[in-house]
């Protein structure tokens, strides 16, 4: 019988979170304030955070203790399952060894409560009434829903209009737990109106979504905001999935030569990767980490690393990230969590500093993979997980190429069966290629007038 599963105990889910920031030769630069430009301290985020997220958010400690409560809950689903593809081996014939890490057991069907968990519980633990966020695809806005239902706080879920369209059971999942969804942009919010008026047709980005979660937030008592990927807290929160991965891998007698996420803000690539990073900053390994980005949204791949904003009004602080620019509104995908203009400050200076690699994949490629997927491994992956599994593919006919033999290891964030009119559309024969144009980047960033870094 082939080894397929390898499991952990409820007493191996993590006790603490990973802080990749300890390990990295070159620190993040600080944020700016909007206004000024100057660097600003931990104090500018107290409208929108608790004062404990934003302790994580500027830490330098290396392992940041996990509270019981919140291990607790991650017990509902944690330690997740690794799998060996050895199906998708066969169907591939790939000269490789392929596993995946399995998030699509949460209760939100993907990665996202991993985060959602711990942001309800601090919030909750100051005596916040409210979380306001946004959403792409819904993963994360169902997260928050079920981790702030568990928590007894009110949610309010800014839904890209796109995504709030095309996949009207995320929105349900989100009622269900007892939140408040809106279609953005939104009437409700000044940056929604001054959107709606520039373009009523808007179909939302998760830039706009972000600026009337912000607002919302900083204009409400009671009331903080929640984001589901970028922030450094955010990404310290996910990496008890690289955590768990690395137990497994070394039950398994193996250890990844390849580790591969897809990449959106950085929150899913960074969970998976970071753990594996660790060992080449500490012990000189050699483990490639490769984020993998919708060519309809290459910031990575195709953008510039400078300060930009975070939202698309312009009411975040500036952050220096690889970028396409806050104004720029990528191609209405399937693939909604990954519609994100930037990415992540850490992962933007590891890529920087040549620490991580990038590759882009369009939309027909991906669900070609994602389909190859399902009839060898069973598993309906999400069509953002789809991006890590066409990347897979492409390491295999590398490995073919060059005769090797290698060990890949994937995230599949989630699931994909509240995703179907994406491969209805994708059977149909419905989708487009969407590979944004060097014209369309260029003008974009041509209307950025933040510091060059």
């Amino acid at each position: 019988m082939l080894h397929r599963k390898i499991t952990l105990s409820e007493n191996e889910i993590p006790t603490k979170w990973y802080n990749i920031i300890a390990d990295m030769p070159n620190k993040p630069l600080p944020p700016l304030h909007p206004g000024t430009k100057e660097p600003i301290g931990p104090e500018a985020l107290a409208p929108l955070f608790p004062m404990e997220l934003i302790k994580q958010e500027v830490t330098p400690e290396k392992w940041v203790e996990i509270p019981d409560e919140i291990r607790d809950v991650y017990s509902l689903w944690r330690p997740t399952p690794l799998y060996r593809a050895h199906n998708f081996e066969k169907m591939l014939d790939s000269p490789a060894k392929i596993y995946y890490k399995y998030e699509g057991v949460s209760p939100s069907g993907s990665h996202k409560p991993n985060t959602a968990v711990p942001q309800a519980y601090y919030n909750k633990m100051e005596g916040v009434k409210r979380i306001t966020t946004e959403t792409g695809a819904g993963q994360w806005g169902s997260a928050l829903s079920f981790a702030c239902n568990l928590f007894g706080i009110e949610c309010e879920v800014y839904m890209v209009k796109i995504s709030y369209n095309q996949k009207p059971y995320r929105k349900m999942m989100m009622n269900t737990w007892g939140a408040k969804v809106y279609a953005s942009p939104t009437n409700h919010t000044q940056a929604g109106r001054k959107i709606l008026e520039m373009d009523p047709d808007s179909p939302g980005s998760l830039g706009i979504a972000i600026s009337e979660a912000v607002e919302r937030a900083a204009t409400e008592e009671e009331t903080k905001y929640s984001l589901g990927s970028v922030l450094n807290h955010v990404l310290l929160h996910q990496t008890v999935v690289g955590q768990e991965a690395v137990v497994q891998m070394e039950k398994a007698g193996d250890f990844p030569d390849v580790v591969i996420a897809p990449f959106g803000g950085g929150s899913n690539f960074a969970g998976l990767s970071f753990p594996f990073l660790r060992f080449n900053l500490e012990e000189g390994k050699k483990v490639r980490c490769i984020a993998s980005e919708p060519s309809s949204c290459p910031k990575l791949t195709r953008g510039v690393f400078r300060y930009d904003f975070g939202d698309t009004v312009g009411m975040t602080p500036l952050l220096p990230m690889y970028t396409l620019g806050h104004n720029f509104v990528p191609a209405p995908i399937h693939a909604g969590g990954l519609r994100y203009h930037g990415a992540g400050v850490i992962v933007s200076q590891l890529l920087k500093d040549k620490l991580i690699e990038a590759t882009a994949h369009d939309q027909l490629e991906v669900f070609d993979a994602g389909v190859k997927f399902a009839r060898a491994e069973g598993i309906i992956p999400a069509p953002e997980a789809t991006h890590a599994i066409a990347t897979v593919v492409e390491e295999v006919e590398r490995c073919k190429r060059e005769g090797k033999s290698e060990t890949i290891l994937f995230n599949l964030c989630g699931h994909g069966n509240f995703d179907m009119k994406a491969y209805e559309d994708y059977f149909a024969g419905n989708l487009e290629k969407h590979e944004v144009t060097q014209q369309e980047i260029e003008s974009s960033l041509a209307e950025l007038d933040t510091p060059v870094i």
